[in-house]
């Protein structure tokens, strides 16, 4: 289908407001421009219980925020990693979206605030999302819910960071309950088919994304690192189940069609959709577009059933 209407006036807006690339300005600049994502986000629906606060981290406190749509104290848990190219956003952005997300699948959300790049370069995210996993794991009962039932979730790069995360945890031998996936970017390759295809005129462009992998690798030691590139893993086999969520017109589908081929190859259980008419970073946009609620509440449809299992 061609872009949503909502899309092309979104797309249009943006055009005429006339604000620089990232790579054209300091990141001071970018980042305080990301201030107005939070107005494509919509004002947040009511849930039980939200908490701020810091959990210790490899080499800082790390800021995240609690969603609680339940009073039940062993409730599944799903740990969020928010997108911005490992350099921009922050938790606001997010809001609406994971309020949503809590109350429709039932299960308390913890999403982070990991330092970024290119101040804190891999692997700091990284590892600031990893031991995020370790600490809510370990102290499960203070953050009331079940240690066996904790998923790990992310979108664009914070989907690469869950993606990297559910890697990891395999190799750790750390159980987790499920990885859920949007748009993320899981290898430094910008020949891809929607690299080319989809590399201007749809929001994030791939001069954009080349930058962004700039600022997180810092030189190209790590390309093939699979906690920075999952993609680059030499099996995939025993990561946890993944659901995978995508834009029509977005840079990155050609990273998860490739994710969701290597993945079902070695036998991991995936859960693929694509949202016709999107562009990337239309998931959080419940104020934009129609389409962001409905694939929140797919996402939480799916979670339950792995829950379940």
């Amino acid at each position: 289908m061609s872009l949503a209407p909502e899309i092309v006036k979104q797309l249009s807006d943006q055009k005429a407001a006339g604000l620089p690339q990232v790579w054209q300005a300091p990141v001071s600049v970018i980042r305080e421009q990301t201030q107005g994502r939070v107005a494509f986000a919509g004002p947040a629906e009511p849930i039980l219980a939200v908490e701020n606060r810091f959990i210790p981290g490899p080499t800082a406190d790390l800021p995240v925020r609690i969603y609680r749509p339940t009073e039940d104290k062993k409730s599944p848990a799903l740990i969020y990693f928010h997108g911005g190219g490992w350099v921009l956003n922050f938790l606001d952005i997010y809001d609406a979206a994971l309020h949503r997300l809590a109350n429709q699948s039932g299960s308390v959300i913890i999403s982070v605030n990991y330092q970024k790049s290119p101040e804190h370069p891999f692997p700091t995210p990284f590892d600031d999302c990893f031991a995020t996993l370790q600490y809510v794991k370990n102290h499960a009962s203070e953050f009331g819910i079940d240690a066996n039932l904790i998923g790990v979730a992310g979108d664009s790069a914070g989907g690469n960071l869950a993606a990297a995360v559910a890697l990891k945890a395999r190799d750790l031998d750390l159980k987790i309950a499920y990885q859920l996936l949007v748009y993320p970017c899981t290898a430094r390759d910008f020949t891809t088919k929607s690299y080319i295809e989809y590399a201007t005129e749809y929001g994030l462009t791939t001069q954009a994304m080349q930058w962004f992998w700039d600022q997180y690798l810092q030189g190209s030691d790590f390309d093939q690192n699979p906690y920075a590139a999952p993609a680059t893993a030499k099996t995939f086999e025993n990561v946890a189940p993944a659901i995978i969520i995508t834009a029509q017109y977005d840079p990155l589908i050609s990273d998860s069609e490739d994710y969701l081929a290597k993945l079902e190859a070695d036998g991991v259980n995936v859960t693929y959709r694509e949202f016709p008419g999107m562009i990337h970073g239309f998931f959080a946009n419940i104020a934009a577009t129609p389409s962001s609620p409905e694939a929140i509440d797919f996402c939480a449809v799916e979670i339950r059933k792995l829950l379940s299992h």
